[in-house]
C-alpha cells in the first residue's frame, strides 16, 4: 500500500475508501504502520469492520479484539 505525507487541512470530494480485504485475504498487519486502516468484510465475526494495524495484528475499530471471521 502507498504511504503519503499530508499537511495542513486534507478536503476530499470523493471521500475516504480504505482497502478492502476478507479475514483470509488480509495481508500480515506486521506489514503495515501501527494505525493503518482497512476494511474488512466480513472481520466482525462474519459482519464488515473497520479494522486498525497494531503492528502485529489487524484490530476490530469497535472493540479492540483481533479480526475473525467467526
Amino acid at each position: 500500500m502507498a504511504t503519503t505525507t499530508f499537511s495542513g487541512p486534507v478536503v476530499s470530494t470523493n471521500g475516504f475508501v480504505p482497502p478492502t480485504f476478507t479475514v483470509a485475504n488480509a495481508p500480515s498487519a506486521a506489514g503495515f504502520t501501527a494505525g493503518t486502516i482497512v476494511y474488512v468484510s466480513n472481520g466482525a465475526a462474519g459482519a464488515a469492520i473497520l479494522a486498525f494495524s497494531d503492528g502485529t495484528n489487524w484490530k476490530r475499530s469497535d472493540t479492540g479484539a483481533t479480526i475473525a471471521a467467526s
